[in-house]
């Protein structure tokens, strides 16, 4: 079965969906996480077709999946993954989902209960074995450390993906068009020593780049800095405090949102780790990588959410 972005699917049950699992709870290395559970027996519209995805883990590079969506909203909550707060699109392997009808007034259905079922294989997968004796770390598997091992690479300029793009609903015409067109010239821009790609990003800061806490709560509105002040606060590498400000952050310079959540744990996704962070940042409501201004990643619909240095917000009263 071939779905599209703004098909309406359901959410196989759970003893149906454990019996595609292997012993390490995944169909091709990628695991059905505990987290998933929940959403078993329900009706979801399927935002995007996850037919490929960008790499997180080595080089930003592309990969390609096969027989995988995103299903509107449906993020990890790291429940099972030690409170992990990336809120990573969860990636649906058709295998798991069924066609159904969009809902209409049926008010007198029940809501479906979450079924009791031993999730002894799913726990299991959700830890990565010590690799001595002496390791005592706890490190965690989950979609983010394995979507390399459950993919195949795709380079930039493999033209299929594209085609993909446009016949799965993921990007209209006009939107292809346009940073199609953008994408040629920032590759003609990237030849020339002097070529500046679109959008420019300069960091004007030293090695040790400024901080700045507000204290940030959420439910908070703020409005991002200019473009010009943020570049005075990272380095050349474009990081505040190992930070990095990507491209896909300019487009909303200058424009206000609501604080949507405080993040200070996230796992390390090369090594599974989790860590810590000395400095935590901030997500914003509704903004996202759109993979529209990147570079080897040209509308990955994967979603990342943005993470901001609070020097890079201020407090609007």
């Amino acid at each position: 079965m071939s779905y599209r972005a703004g098909d309406w699917v359901e959410v196989r049950s759970a003893e149906e969906i454990l019996r595609t699992l292997d012993d390490k709870a995944a169909i091709n290395h990628m695991p059905f996480m505990p987290e998933m559970l929940q959403y078993c027996g329900k009706r979801f519209q399927i935002s995007a077709s996850a037919h490929k995805s960008c790499d997180t883990i080595y080089k930003f590079k592309g990969r390609k999946l096969e027989d995988t969506v995103h299903l509107d909203g449906l993020r990890c909550g790291g429940a099972a993954h030690g409170g992990c707060q990336a809120a990573c699109l969860l990636f649906w392997k058709n295998a798991w989902l069924k066609p159904a009808k969009a809902p209409g007034n049926e008010t007198a259905l029940p809501v479906p209960a979450i079924a009791k079922v031993d999730t002894t294989l799913l726990d299991k997968a959700t830890r990565l074995p010590p690799t001595s004796p002496q390791d005592t770390e706890v490190r965690y598997s989950c979609q983010a450390t394995r979507v390399v091992d459950a993919s195949t690479p795709l380079a930039w300029n493999e033209p299929t993906q594209y085609l993909k793009d446009l016949t799965s609903g993921n990007v209209s015409l006009w939107t292809m068009l346009r940073f199609m067109l953008l994408a040629g010239y920032n590759a003609l821009m990237r030849r020339h020593w002097r070529g500046r790609p679109y959008p420019y990003i300069r960091g004007l800061a030293a090695d040790k780049t400024p901080t700045e806490s507000l204290n940030l709560q959420v439910g908070e509105l703020v409005e991002v800095r200019s473009k010009a002040e943020i570049m005075q606060t990272i380095n050349a590498k474009q990081r505040n405090r190992g930070m990095w400000f990507d491209v896909e952050q300019v487009p909303h310079c200058g424009k206000r949102y609501r604080v949507q959540a405080r993040v200070d744990r996230i796992i390390n996704e090369q090594t599974g780790a989790m860590m810590t962070m000395a400095n935590p940042c901030i997500i914003l409501a509704g903004v996202a990588c759109s993979g529209c201004y990147s570079r080897d990643r040209l509308f990955c619909p994967r979603n990342i959410y943005s993470y901001w240095r609070e020097i890079w917000l201020k407090r609007v009263q």
